[in-house]
């Protein structure tokens, strides 16, 4: 498994959202009386309004607006930049990408698709796109940017190099909120891995990488809650014991989907036909949000070796039930600092994932709840996958997550809080040639299939990998230039 380092180096600045943004004009909110009118959550963002001041002023923004301090990153269909937003003192992540380069490479349409679904999104886990302008040779997003790397750095960092299982509760809570919100949108990840989630100033997540999503049709229903499935089956009853986590979970009988039943489907009386607790204590059912794109389906190959889905690899057509399968390998990565079907090479991995039996190492050692979860979400079969049908409404209810407060999750404390990133001044750089736009990336180019790469972690966005020429050089204030904007 092939890692680049993460791209970064101290500095005699320091670089902090905390007390960025200053020269904010107070015409920002009289431009736009609501705020962020399409962007509710950004509402109050200093970094959107400086945005929405300087378009103001000049009508559109370009590379003229700018300062580029240094790259932080580069993937399948760009490279990512942190830029300085003149005369505000705000940072963004600005993702680049070489028109020509793509056309040559049948790419014009992933970027087009990642554009359009970051002009959608509006949600505290998924990247804002504050603005985007087009050059004659360059498409650019400019987006938030995260200081604090990506999970796989920070998993790197961590003791044994794998999270606790309560700090993997922590991230894998916030990017389930961020998949709820995507398909409840109506789109389909379908690039899920540590590499793609970014960790902010303030230690929560965002999802990053759009480009191998897919968008379809998607009809959310408000549904009452009740201790029978969709179908009219009875759910599975509670079984935290280790007789049923291992080895009886591995039975058919408990492959469809999972040990656990939703914590608030319980018993009805005979009489009244309510929901009693353990406890005799009447349970008021609360209803519950559907917004499962299940009749989406795609014959793409798309994802990274690791983290593909059994029907994406059999050729079988694929749905939202894949999101589910990479959420399952996503949390045992964290878990174990390891993904559960890697082999010698992507072939291996490949039959590995379709023809072997999921196995979980005795160290580090994990709860039966994690391992349930976990079991049922990498279901090889994916109509008997946990979440195939009421999608992130039924992971939620797993005991894996109980305790968790969804509606005030934001609220609280992270497992680790990024350090501000430190910038010493760029040097000259001088004449580079395949470096300044774009540069070979471990994706592979020839599909859409990702080796298991790191897309720079403290970036809004990872992208494209191909060759370019340009130069790169430091004008007097010891920023990087583009000397062919």
């Amino acid at each position: 498994m092939h890692r680049h380092p993460e791209i970064g180096e101290s500095s005699q600045r320091s670089i902090s959202q905390r007390s960025a943004c200053y020269a904010i004009s107070d015409s920002a909110r009289s431009i736009n009386p609501n705020g962020a009118l399409n962007k509710p959550h950004k509402g109050n963002d200093l970094r959107w309004e400086a945005i929405q001041t300087v378009t103001a002023r000049d009508g559109s923004l370009g590379f003229d607006h700018f300062r580029l301090l240094k790259r932080l990153g580069c993937g399948d269909i760009g490279s990512v930049y942190l830029a300085e937003l003149k005369g505000t003192n705000c940072y963004f992540a600005m993702k680049v990408m070489d028109k020509a380069s793509l056309a040559s490479r049948k790419k014009l349409l992933r970027a087009e698709t990642e554009k359009e679904i970051l002009q959608l999104l509006d949600h505290p886990f998924l990247p804002t796109l504050y603005t985007h302008f087009e050059t004659d040779k360059f498409t650019c997003l400019v987006m938030e940017y995260c200081s604090g790397g990506d999970l796989h750095t920070l998993r790197q960092r961590q003791p044994g190099k794998h999270f606790s299982e309560q700090s993997a509760r922590f991230y894998a809570s916030e990017v389930l909120l961020g998949l709820e919100y995507l398909h409840m949108m109506g789109i389909i990840y379908r690039d899920l891995k540590p590499e793609n989630v970014l960790v902010r100033e303030d230690g929560h997540i965002m999802l990053s990488d759009f480009d191998l999503s897919l968008q379809c049709l998607v009809s959310p229903t408000l549904v009452k809650s009740s201790s029978y499935d969709m179908d009219g089956a009875k759910i599975f009853a509670y079984c935290v014991q280790p007789s049923c986590a291992e080895p009886a979970c591995l039975t058919p009988a408990c492959v469809a989907p999972t040990c656990f039943s939703p914590i608030f489907s319980s018993r009805k009386t005979k009489k009244s036909g309510k929901l009693k607790n353990a406890n005799g204590r009447t349970l008021q059912a609360l209803p519950e949000l559907i917004a499962e794109p299940t009749n989406a389906r795609s014959m793409s190959f798309v994802g990274t070796h690791e983290y593909l889905a059994p029907e994406i690899i059999r050729g079988e057509g694929h749905g939202s039930a894949v999101d589910w399968w990479t959420f399952g390998i996503f949390l045992y990565e964290l878990m174990h600092g390891k993904t559960p079907f890697k082999g010698a090479g992507n072939r291996a991995t490949l039959f590995n994932v379709v023809g072997q039996p999921l196995k979980f190492p005795e160290l580090p050692g994990i709860s039966f709840g994690a391992k349930d979860l976990i079991r049922g979400l990498l279901v090889k079969d994916p109509q008997h996958r946990l979440a195939y049908k009421r999608g992130a409404a039924e992971v939620k209810q797993h005991p894996f997550f109980e305790g968790v407060n969804w509606a005030l999750i934001r609220s609280f404390s992270p497992p680790d809080i990024p350090k501000p990133l430190d910038l010493k001044p760029v040097r000259a750089i001088g004449s580079v040639q395949g470096a300044a736009i774009m540069v070979p990336s471990t994706k592979v180019v020839s599909s859409s299939v990702n080796a298991k790469s790191t897309d720079s972690a403290a970036a809004a966005a990872s992208s494209s990998g191909s060759k370019t020429e340009g130069k790169l050089s430091n004008s007097s204030d010891s920023y990087l230039v583009f000397e062919f904007f």
